[in-house]
C-alpha cells in the first residue's frame, strides 16, 4: 500500500465512475490492475496511470458492461482497492434523478448532504472488537467539492453547488408517494450508490467529493410519464461527454502539491476501542483502511 500525497506530497485520484461514465479520456501509461481485498473482490479490475502531474486510479462502479446491480456492489471492496493503491482523494460521478425543478436533466449536483435508505449493505469496516465512530456532519470534501464544481462548469455544464441526494435501495424506481416524501425532506437529487460508499471512504480518511448526473426527473411530477430505463439511457450520452470533460478538466487544475485535509486523520478522534481489547483479526482487515494508526 502506498501513501504518497498525504502529508504535502502529490495527489492520487480515485475516480469511481457510475452510469454513463465507464473510462477517462486522457490517462497515460494505463494499465488494469487486479486488487485483491480481506473484503471480497471490488466491483473489477482498477485502471492506473496518469494524466500530467497526477496519478489516476479509476474503478467502475458498476464493473466494465454495468453488470453489477446498484444493491450488490462491493463498497468496501471497492474503498479499500483504492486506499491500497495510494488514492488521496476519491471523485465519485453518478446518474441521478432530479427532485427539484430547478435541476433540470443535463444538470450536474455536487452533493454536500446526503440521507441514507438503502438497506442490507455493509455501512462500516468498524464493528466487534475495533469500534470506530467518525463524524459525518459534513459527508463531502470542501476543498474537492469545489474543484469538481469549477472543472465541471469549464466543461459546459449547468452546476448547483450543494444539494442533498436521497441513497435509495433499488433497484427499482421510486414510487410516486416516496418520490413526493423525499421532496418534503428537501431532498434533490435521487440515486442508488452513494451510500454506503461516502460513508466508508470517511472511515477510510479519503477526502470524497460527488457529482451527480441529473439524468430525469424523478416521478413527482404530475402529468408526465414515470422515469424509464430508455429514458435514463438517452440522457446519459449527453452527459457522458460532459463528464469525461469534467474529470480531465479536474485532473489538470490540481496543483502540483496536494495540502493535507483534516479529512486524512479524521481516525485520529474517532477509535474508542481500548488498544488492549481490539481483536487482532479485525485489525489484519483494516490494513488499509487504518494505515499505522492500528
Amino acid at each position: 500500500m502506498r501513501d504518497k500525497g498525504r502529508m504535502g506530497g502529490g495527489w492520487t485520484i480515485g475516480i469511481i465512475g457510475g452510469s454513463g461514465l465507464y473510462a477517462v479520456d486522457g490517462i497515460e501509461d494505463g494499465q488494469w490492475i487486479e486488487v485483491a481485498t480481506p473484503w471480497g473482490a471490488p466491483s473489477d479490475a482498477l485502471f492506473t496511470g496518469r494524466v500530467g502531474h497526477v496519478s489516476v486510479v479509476f474503478l467502475p462502479r458498476h464493473g466494465r458492461g454495468h453488470r453489477i446491480a446498484p444493491g450488490e456492489i462491493n463498497a468496501r471492496a471497492n474503498i479499500d482497492a483504492l486506499k491500497r493503491l495510494g488514492v488521496t482523494d476519491i471523485l465519485a460521478v453518478s446518474s441521478v434523478g432530479s427532485l427539484a425543478e430547478a435541476r433540470p436533466p443535463g444538470s450536474f449536483t455536487i452533493a454536500d448532504q446526503f440521507i441514507d435508505r438503502t438497506r442490507g449493505r455493509p455501512p462500516s469496516f468498524f464493528g466487534t472488537g475495533m469500534v470506530a465512530h467518525v463524524s459525518l456532519a459534513d459527508p463531502v470534501c470542501p476543498r474537492l467539492s469545489r474543484l469538481a464544481g469549477d472543472a465541471a462548469e469549464a466543461a459546459g455544464a449547468q452546476v448547483h453547488r450543494g444539494g442533498t441526494y436521497l441513497a435509495m435501495e433499488g433497484p427499482q424506481f421510486s414510487t410516486r408517494a416516496e418520490s413526493n416524501l423525499y421532496r418534503q425532506w428537501g431532498c434533490d437529487v435521487i440515486g442508488m450508490t452513494a451510500m454506503p460508499e461516502a460513508r466508508l471512504a470517511r472511515e477510510a480518511q479519503l477526502p470524497y467529493a460527488l457529482v451527480g448526473m441529473v439524468t430525469d426527473y424523478d416521478c413527482w411530477r404530475e402529468g408526465e410519464d414515470a422515469v424509464d430505463v430508455a429514458q435514463v439511457i438517452a440522457q446519459l450520452g449527453a452527459n457522458a461527454a460532459k463528464a469525461r470533460a469534467m474529470v480531465v478538466n479536474l485532473l489538470r487544475s490540481l496543483p502540483r502539491t496536494r495540502e493535507p485535509s483534516p479529512i486524512d486523520s479524521c481516525l485520529n478522534s474517532a477509535l474508542i476501542t481500548a488498544p488492549s481489547s481490539r481483536d487482532p483479526e479485525l485489525l489484519a482487515t483494516l490494513d488499509a483502511v487504518m494505515g499505522h494508526r492500528r
